[in-house]
């Protein structure tokens, strides 16, 4: 027994003595809980922004559009006077809806002619369509009520059989970007996406820190110095695989019937820079950690909570600023949001302009720090062990 105490209170101490397994033991789950909670803190979808089209341009139009703005789930980002440019300004505002309000509106409900309110719904983020949506149609349903309610009221009918009369216009929901309704289309890429990220990180946290562990990176110093051939060499091979990862991706997309429309080379280079800084936050922690274990604890740590924090399924507009500024850090927080527009939405470039910077950022600022690293640890290896240049 009393060896088996012993025994116990070693682990203990092994335990307390690794710095890195004590940080991510107690460490992870409070950030994490801190991270989770801030993320989904709020509860609900607020303050989303809508465009509305406005052809009637009339008193009640007016009215409806006032409706809009009264509630806290949607307000109206821009009122246009017709639908010529709507589906371009909705991407500019980042707008899941637009309710298009016809010419003879105000008229036609007066005359009890017929006559509709359409709502354009940008079904490639479930969650804030159906938000903005539903309250949309709310507003519009209540504006049906109170004008049927007058309007039966002056003939002398009670209220609560007013209600149930004639419907003074009606409301036309319309569903775009997304394949017949199906989830599997909006989850199935972001959560994909993830994956790869993440084993991209964790594939390259190897890269370096293997070599130190080993004792072998001063044979690789060895045959070349030069540290842009280095990376470059480290990382090729991975860029080189996401090709064939994608290709995988690209067949599931038959497999589970829903086709992605890949248009352009811009998301080709898109995806470029987005593979880049992957692969330059993976080597910059291997460079920095020249522990295998260690290394893949770190990036494990970053790379988890990335598909909560990114966006694409709860809007970064519904986070604390705190959270928003760690989420712009994570490459897959732009890059899903470009994948969104140009593929689902099938929007152009010139909407991700800001997410293409974030990843520039990203990958710019990762590459000059693992540059001035493994400078480092070469002009060391250098002086610590005479090195003989191979070729």
């Amino acid at each position: 027994m009393k060896n088996f105490i012993a025994l116990i209170k070693r682990e203990f101490k092994l335990f307390f003595q690794n710095k890195v397994l004590l940080v991510l033991f107690l460490g992870a789950p409070i950030l994490y809980g801190v991270l989770v909670g801030g993320v989904y803190k709020k509860g609900k979808v607020t303050h989303l922004p809508i465009i509305v089209v406005d052809e009637d341009r009339s008193p009640l139009s007016r009215q409806l559009i006032d409706m809009f703005n009264d509630g806290e789930v949607i307000y109206v980002a821009k009122v246009l006077d017709d639908a010529f440019n709507a589906n371009d300004e909705a991407m500019k505002h980042e707008a899941t809806v637009v309710v298009q309000i016809p010419k003879g509106f105000s008229s036609n409900v007066n005359y009890n002619r017929p006559t509709e309110v359409t709502l354009f719904v940008n079904a490639s983020n479930t969650l804030t369509s159906n938000y903005a949506m539903m309250a949309a149609n709310v507003a519009a349903g209540t504006m049906k009520a109170g004008i049927q309610i007058k309007a039966q009221q002056k003939k002398g009918v009670p209220e609560f059989v007013a209600a149930q009369q004639y419907e003074p216009f009606k409301t036309t929901i319309i569903k775009q970007h997304i394949r017949s309704g199906n989830y599997l289309y909006f989850m199935l890429p972001g959560v994909l996406l993830t994956v790869l990220q993440q084993v991209m990180m964790l594939g390259l946290a190897l890269s370096f820190s293997s070599e130190f562990e080993k004792g072998t990176f001063a044979e690789l110093v060895g045959k070349s110095q030069n540290v842009f051939i280095l990376i470059l060499v480290k990382i090729l091979p991975y860029l080189f695989m996401s090709i064939l990862i994608y290709g995988l991706y690209y067949g599931f997309s038959f497999w589970y019937r829903m086709p992605l429309h890949v248009n352009g080379t811009a998301f080709f280079w898109t995806t470029l820079l987005f593979l880049a800084a992957v692969s330059f936050i993976g080597i910059l922690v291997s460079l920095a950690i020249p522990s295998q274990l260690k290394a893949t604890e770190i990036l494990m740590v970053i790379a988890t909570p990335s598909f909560i924090l990114s966006g694409f399924t709860w809007p970064l507009s519904q986070m604390p600023d705190w959270i928003v500024a760690i989420a712009n850090m994570i490459p897959l927080t732009h890059y899903l949001q470009i994948f969104r527009t140009l593929i689902i939405e099938n929007g152009s470039v010139e909407y991700v302009q800001d997410a293409i910077w974030g990843l520039g950022w990203i990958a710019g600022i990762t590459l000059i720090l693992s540059i001035v690293l493994l400078q480092r640890k070469i002009s060391k290896i250098k002086k610590d062990t005479p090195i003989k240049q191979t070729v």
